[in-house]
């Protein structure tokens, strides 16, 4: 039981590690224009805090502690959606570019959002 939760724990992180790595190559993609640049700069700083509230949270003091970097790391992949929504809708990035990464932070954050639930008792 422990060594899987320990896998499940590695996979995790190394799938929030892989994300971050994509959004840097997509950052770096973006038009040169300077609205593309500072939505490209606020993306890259909310979608690569996912990964590192998480690694935060696990060395955590407590599990008040440990549930509010989830919280934040929750946060962040809720505010990323919003950053990709505008670099679509504002036609700097194709929706085909930007699907993968959607649908990652979908189920990231019912990942964290389950997480959560489950950490403050409520399921």
């Amino acid at each position: 039981m422990q060594n899987d939760r320990l896998k499940l724990k590695n996979e995790f992180k190394a799938r929030l590690y892989h994300f971050s790595l994509e959004l840097i190559k997509f950052i770096d993609k973006l038009p040169a224009d300077n609205v593309s640049k500072r939505i490209g700069d606020q993306l890259l700083r909310s979608g690569t805090s996912v990964l590192g509230n998480y690694v935060e949270g696990q060395s955590a003091s407590s599990k008040k502690d440990f549930t509010n970097f989830f919280n934040h790391s929750l946060k962040s992949v809720n505010e990323s959606k919003i950053w990709f929504a505008l670099l679509t809708d504002s036609k700097r990035a194709a929706s085909s570019d930007t699907e993968w990464f959607l649908g990652e932070l979908n189920e990231i954050g019912n990942i964290f959002g389950s997480s959560i639930l489950t950490l403050k008792g409520k399921r």
